[in-house]
């Protein structure tokens, strides 16, 4: 199982609605992460507008690619740009994760 660490940045004047749609994601929007191989995956978001997500997933690529080939997530995706900065592309295209340097196991 890969560990995967990623940030984002939420826009300042967007961080309550920002939380808002996650206390609500869709539930075929749950069942397809499930489904492509997203486990154990939470977000964290900072008061400045940092977002750190986290998940574990066998393989990470394709992990992203099976999400890539759902209408829900093409959906998703749509509705989440707007609320995030410097994007390059679709907010999960721009999830590039950090290099793991320790882990306690």
């Amino acid at each position: 199982m890969r560990r995967v660490c990623f940030l984002l940045k939420v826009r300042a004047d967007r961080l309550d609605e920002y939380r808002a749609q996650h206390r609500a994601v869709w539930p075929e929007m749950l069942d397809a992460l499930t489904a492509a191989g997203w486990r154990n995956y939470s977000l964290f978001l900072r008061e400045d507008g940092l977002l750190v997500g986290y998940l574990e997933t066998e393989d990470f690529e394709a992990a992203r690619a099976a999400m890539a080939a759902t209408g829900v997530n093409t959906r998703w995706q749509t509705r989440m740009a707007p609320f995030f900065e410097a994007l390059d592309g679709a907010p999960d295209a721009s999830m590039v994760p950090l290099a793991e340097v320790f882990h306690l196991d």
